[in-house]
């Protein structure tokens, strides 16, 4: 077969690399369910890592076989915006998120809770006081002797 009768054939390593980069993207709010990778999203970055390994193949297989692989335009196209992306994600995890506050001085699981006063959904002032002095329900006189507290990681 000579030159002029091959065709060119799709380098799939680009559009696969392109693929894992949106994958571990865009799979962050799955992976955040678990404490295992949670605090570091190492799944996430594995997901990068294996997809910037397989753009830099399928650059390769294009500049450098260029005759029998496609892919010297999309190729660094698919790059820039996997770099972007890899980039604003690692930005966002390891800069913005280490200014979380602590949470060393948050009450733990059975300890008092600290007296507090916050604004409920229609902005009226509701404090743990009331809380505790109000009924547990509105079919009971009873007052509730416990109240749940549930701390959301984030700030907003």
């Amino acid at each position: 077969m000579n030159a002029t009768n091959q065709r060119q054939r799709w380098n799939l390593s680009i559009w696969a690399g392109f693929l894992f980069v949106v994958a571990g993207f865009l799979s962050y709010p799955f992976f955040i369910q678990f404490p295992a990778t949670r605090d570091v999203p190492w799944v996430n970055f594995v997901l990068f890592a294996a997809g910037l390994v397989l753009l830099v193949i399928g650059l390769k297989r294009a500049f450098g076989q260029p005759a029998t692989y496609r892919g010297k335009v999309f190729g660094p196209i698919l790059t820039v915006l996997s770099l972007l992306v890899a980039g604003m994600f690692g930005y966002i995890v390891i800069f913005e998120l280490r200014d979380l506050p602590a949470s060393s001085g948050a009450p733990h699981v059975g300890l008092k809770a600290p007296a507090f006063t916050l604004t409920d959904q229609d902005d009226r002032p509701v404090s743990l006081g009331d809380l505790l002095s109000s009924p547990a329900s509105t079919a009971s006189t009873e007052k509730a002797c416990a109240v749940l507290l549930i701390f959301y990681r984030g700030f907003w």
